[in-house]
């Protein structure tokens, strides 16, 4: 028989500890007083018998009690165990979440770092290309202005050689 049918047939059988009891105090209530005294005259082997069925019905209950805490203990131990378990996952997903945080945040800076890097040559190629340039365009005006002063010198030989009257 299962647990629940086993307590059903004791609780039948004895009415259960609480029903023996009150069948005790029943018994002792109504049992017939002696003159001139507060004792009473019960029936022993009423009485015994009642007795005998709450020894009976004890074990029952206890084992019924110590299961129910048992039970207890377990669920309790089970629900311990998977805190844990879930404080433990909890822990490393916080862990890997701040390493996936912190790896980040040094690529940003790694990047950052490159990007001011070629900024910075960028604009040293660019100051070096400007100069490159200004050099040859100053040599080049420099040339121009040798070109020039052979042009207008040239040009004022003509002048003179155009010039009506003068020895020719």
């Amino acid at each position: 028989m299962t647990e629940q049918t086993d307590r059903g047939v004791d609780e039948e059988r004895t009415g259960g500890v609480a029903g023996v009891l009150d069948a005790i105090e029943q018994a002792v209530l109504e049992a017939r007083a002696m003159p001139m005294s507060s004792s009473v005259l019960v029936n022993r082997a009423e009485i015994l018998e009642l007795v005998e069925q709450v020894r009976a019905a004890l074990p029952a209950q206890l084992q019924r009690a110590d299961a129910v805490l048992a039970d207890a203990d377990a669920a309790r131990a089970a629900a311990h165990a998977e805190a844990e378990s879930l404080v433990t996952r909890a822990r490393a997903r916080a862990a890997e979440l701040v390493e996936q945080e912190a790896v980040v945040a040094q690529a940003q800076a790694r990047a950052a770092q490159i990007v001011a890097d070629a900024q910075e040559t960028a604009d040293g190629l660019r100051r070096d290309a400007d100069d490159y340039c200004d050099r040859r365009l100053a040599d080049f005006e420099i040339d121009l202005g040798k070109v020039l002063s052979q042009v207008q010198g040239g040009r004022a030989k003509l002048a003179g050689r155009l010039q009506p009257g003068e020895g020719g």
